[in-house]
């Protein structure tokens, strides 16, 4: 039987969260950056319907731009959640007490980026 196992447990699902959360920040900045390509093409099809005019107005730099950002932070919230796991691993291991200061530190990053990519998705869906 492993020593603590509930820790190790807890680390380890902890990290998935992040990751799935940071996969999750990924594909919804992909999503938007094809979809603003999608509304690119419809615009410059616009030629041959009139309608379809009004979606030049969707299809902004911020689209394109922010779904790369969303990507970035995603992947950035990845690689946080990755070297977090591993140091927290290597404490479990170490067996001794240790300071939390750590871990407010990398949670202050990974809700920064959190907050980040809810104000940018609010501000895409309101824009």
């Amino acid at each position: 039987m492993i020593r603590d196992f509930t820790n190790y447990a807890a680390n380890e699902r902890t990290f998935l969260a992040w990751v799935r959360t940071g996969i999750a920040v990924v594909a919804l900045g992909f999503v938007i950056e094809r979809f603003n390509l999608f509304l690119i093409a419809l615009a410059s099809a616009s030629g041959a319907a009139p309608a379809m005019h009004g979606f030049r107005q969707f299809a902004t730099p911020s689209g394109r731009y922010g779904g790369m950002a969303l990507v970035g932070a995603g992947v950035l919230m990845i690689v946080i959640a990755t070297i977090r796991f591993l140091q927290t691993a290597r404490l479990l291991e170490d067996g001794s007490d240790h300071p939390p200061r750590r871990i407010r530190t990398t949670l202050f990053a990974l809700s920064a980026i959190v907050m980040g990519v809810a104000f940018f998705s609010g501000y895409l869906a309101i824009g």
